[in-house]
């Protein structure tokens, strides 16, 4: 687990910039998102800030996704009108509320299922409050089972 003095995190009322700034970064794909008293109130990620488009009113019907390739200043007016969706727009209004959590006493095993089976790359780590204390990501399972493993085999 990934402790919460080692965390990025966002509030509601960060900007989207401000959150896509920090995903890049810090070389991360999602956030915590608390309040402040540390209680997680939901969860922002690579994948919410790319859904932004859809989210502020492209048609569903657009699908030429790729511009083509003669169209230089289209291209270049359709990255502009991409980047200014993001402006005015805060966490609060692209955040999952109320994410899958688990415990501080969630066995490993656990987690680990939990994160396979849901194809989520982490969860964030609880109090018995709700107040953030970590986040468990698929590389801290990797980790934890490759040292499981080594010290396995040393012990033999």
């Amino acid at each position: 687990m990934t402790p919460r003095q080692n965390l990025h995190v966002v509030k509601p009322s960060t900007s989207v910039d401000d959150a896509l700034e920090l995903l890049v970064e810090k070389k991360v794909t999602g956030l915590p998102v608390i309040d402040d008293d540390w209680n997680l109130v939901g969860v922002v990620s690579d994948y919410d800030l790319l859904a932004l488009d859809s989210i502020s009113g492209r048609s569903q019907n657009d699908t030429n996704l790729f511009p083509d390739v003669d169209s230089t200043w289209k291209t270049f007016n359709e990255l502009q009108k991409l980047i200014s969706k993001t402006y005015g727009k805060v966490v609060g209004d692209l955040m999952t509320p109320s994410p899958l959590v688990v415990r501080d006493s969630t066995n490993l095993e656990d987690a680990a299922r939990l994160l396979l089976e849901t194809k989520f790359r982490r969860l964030p780590v609880v109090d018995a409050d709700g107040k953030l204390i970590g986040i468990l990501t698929r590389g801290n399972v990797v980790r934890a089972a490759l040292q499981i493993k080594r010290e396995t085999e040393n012990s033999t």
